[in-house]
């Protein structure tokens, strides 16, 4: 047992006339109760500092400015404290009702005895403070239990990610360039890039998870149109209703429907949306996307013909984890993930998310009302184009494949490449050979990513363009890029198309 715990199961006495903390203390240790004589309120509330089961005290140090010393440390417990006090009183004391009273206030968790106090009264008492006070303890022992495994899941999201990402921008980088130089078979292709998207989307809502369930998540709210965000969605997922057999169909107003809103996180919201239910709607089915308004909401639903859902999982739908009808088999895939990080980044816009079905067999319905606010919001950053011309870019990263396939990439997309296969072999090349792009993973052996974008930046100043691809992806990450000198922070996998139009920016 710790020093702390064993203080957590003893008394302090504070008894600053008389024989009375004496006594109090031979009760106590007769009884078998801990208990530890404070001479003055300043040891008293330094032997708190040490843990501390409750306090006995007479009212007489109820006197003075010195209680205010014991108020301050109490008012500083932690949420998971209350400390119990026990103030023993008399009838016949010189000191005014009220003004005890008052002094009591601000101590919280008091309980009165008052004199000649009977032996078992004391004990009895006693023993129910220290009880109550080993119950907070342990609640307070539990909390840091699952903080501590809350972030070890989200370190261990984070690392999981990343060692999942890396592959995927390799696999990615691949698989475009040799979509772009043609010669491959189109439908062993198309199973590739499927798989390796279905692949990048399931890393994307486990670490969506952990953002959101530890409140890492950050809107960047713009004036958007709902309907463009929708049609973008709808656009993006035809190939794979076109596969699956299901008509995907989007159903728009005739005016605009405009609300202030992160675009990004929408379009994750109706793709999950729109995605669950091609996935649970068979051949022949049909999908439909409406948006609408209703009177200061902006209305999008989701309604299919499918499997359904029973009535007594609708209230379930959205929990972690959870999937419609569990003994389906695994064909439809997918970790259950998307419907709880929608419901979140719904109600961080300040708006709610339904589902609603007849029962199996006869479709479901998805309704996500969103509040329209008026506001000049910032338009999204755009990249400042620098034309087509030949750069020469330096890829710094550990990974033999993600060098080549991005080598690969950015020949075929006409630039000259240089590789570096650690930080300061790439340190180096940045310096000495005059890179006027350099890609550099964070996760380098030696010197890492950041310190290699500090020192490049030291060294060349604004005259290259740093850009970070990583698997790291959450949104400190991008924090701690941007600080340590990176221009654009993109996380693995990336579109070669998004590569190029970083790539042809200029430094700033």
């Amino acid at each position: 047992m710790t020093a702390q715990a064993r203080a957590a199961e003893q008394l302090l006495v504070l008894a600053p006339t008389g024989r009375d903390a004496a006594l109090a203390a031979r009760v106590l240790e007769q009884a078998r109760l801990a208990c530890e004589i404070c001479p003055d309120v300043p040891r008293l509330v330094a032997a708190l500092e040490g843990g501390a089961g409750g306090l006995l005290l007479a009212e007489e140090v109820l006197v003075g400015a010195t209680p205010g010393t014991l108020a301050e440390w109490v008012a500083r417990q932690p949420a998971w404290s209350d400390l119990p006090i026990i103030v023993v009183t008399s009838a016949s004391s010189p000191i005014e009702p009220g003004f005890a009273l008052a002094r009591l206030a601000p101590l919280g968790n008091v309980t009165l005895l008052e004199r000649p106090l009977r032996r078992d009264t004391l004990v009895s008492v006693a023993r129910s403070a220290l009880r109550a006070r080993k119950r907070q303890y342990a609640a307070r022992d539990v909390l840091a239990a699952r903080e501590q495994d809350v972030r070890a899941r989200d370190q261990f999201l984070a690392m999981l990610g990343h060692e999942l990402r890396n592959p995927l921008g390799a696999i990615t980088m691949a698989l475009e360039v040799i979509d772009r130089r043609g010669g491959a078979e189109e439908r062993q292709l198309a199973i590739v890039r499927r798989q390796a998207h279905q692949l990048a989307r399931i890393v994307d809502d486990l670490l969506d998870v952990a953002r959101v369930t530890s409140g890492k998540i950050a809107l960047h709210r713009v004036p958007i149109e709902l309907g463009t965000v929708a049609a973008r969605c709808v656009e993006a997922l035809q190939p794979q209703a076109h596969e699956r057999g299901v008509a995907l169909a989007l159903d728009e107003p005739a005016g605009a429907v405009a609300l202030l809103a992160d675009p990004v996180r929408l379009e994750q919201v109706i793709a999950n949306l729109a995605g669950n239910a091609l996935k649970y709607t068979p051949a022949g089915g049909h999908v439909t996307v409406t948006i609408g308004s209703d009177g200061g909401e902006a209305v999008l639903r989701v309604r299919d013909d499918g499997i359904g859902i029973p009535r007594d999982q609708l209230s379930r739908v959205f929990e972690t984890f959870a999937q419609v009808d569990t003994s389906l088999d695994r064909a439809r895939g997918g970790l259950g993930l998307g419907l709880t990080v929608s419901r979140s980044i719904v109600a961080m816009h300040g708006g709610t998310i339904e589902a609603a079905s007849e029962g199996p067999g006869r479709g479901s319905e998805f309704v996500v009302r969103l509040p329209v606010e008026n506001g000049d919001g910032p338009a999204t950053a755009a990249l400042a184009p620098a034309g087509d011309r030949r750069r020469r870019v330096l890829v710094i990263d550990d990974s033999d494949d993600n060098r080549s396939a991005l080598r690969l990439a950015l020949e075929h997309l006409g630039h000259e490449v240089a590789e570096a296969e650690d930080g300061k072999t790439g340190l180096q090349r940045a310096v000495a050979d005059g890179a006027e792009v350099v890609v550099v993973d964070i996760g380098l052996p030696g010197i890492d990513g950041f310190e290699v974008a500090r020192r490049i930046r030291a060294a060349r100043g604004r005259s290259v363009l740093l850009v970070a691809l990583t698997g790291y992806g959450q949104p400190d990450d991008r924090r701690m890029a941007l600080e340590a000198g990176f221009d654009v922070h993109l996380t693995k996998p990336v579109q070669l198309d998004t590569l190029a139009r970083v790539i042809r920016r200029e430094p700033t």
